[in-house]
């Protein structure tokens, strides 16, 4: 007999963007990547807590509360990590496929951590 797991709900780049953009955004972009990262680039608008953090137990920022989460990270991979332990913990949380790869591929803007043009790191 198998065992399915329920995998956690994913977007692409291009949904992501337009969920926690605009003038009336339904969602925040969160970023888990680690602060160098960050710093090297984001995308605009987005709110940083590294994985490190959440999986220690850190809150998350006012900005985020009560909205759903879009969740990012280099490639995809702790960002599924970290939506599944946000759903866990009772926030509504989907994970972006490719993550910041893929979105700097789409030609979404990247800043770096003084609002310059950034890099993926």
């Amino acid at each position: 007999m198998f065992l399915f797991r329920r995998s956690q709900p994913r977007v692409s780049v291009d949904q992501a963007r337009d969920r926690t953009s605009g003038n009336r955004p339904d969602a925040v972009l969160l970023d888990v990547r680690e602060k160098p990262e960050w710093n090297a680039g984001h995308a605009p608008g987005a709110v940083h807590v590294p994985l490190s953090k959440l999986v220690a137990g850190a809150g998350l920022p006012a900005e985020t509360t009560g909205r759903p989460l879009v969740v990012i990270c280099r490639s995809g991979h702790r960002s599924q990590q970290a939506a599944k332990l946000l759903t866990e913990r009772g926030q509504k949380a989907v994970d972006v496929k490719g993550g910041m790869n893929a979105w700097a591929a789409a030609g979404h803007p990247v800043l770096d951590e003084r609002g310059n043009h950034g890099q993926i790191a």
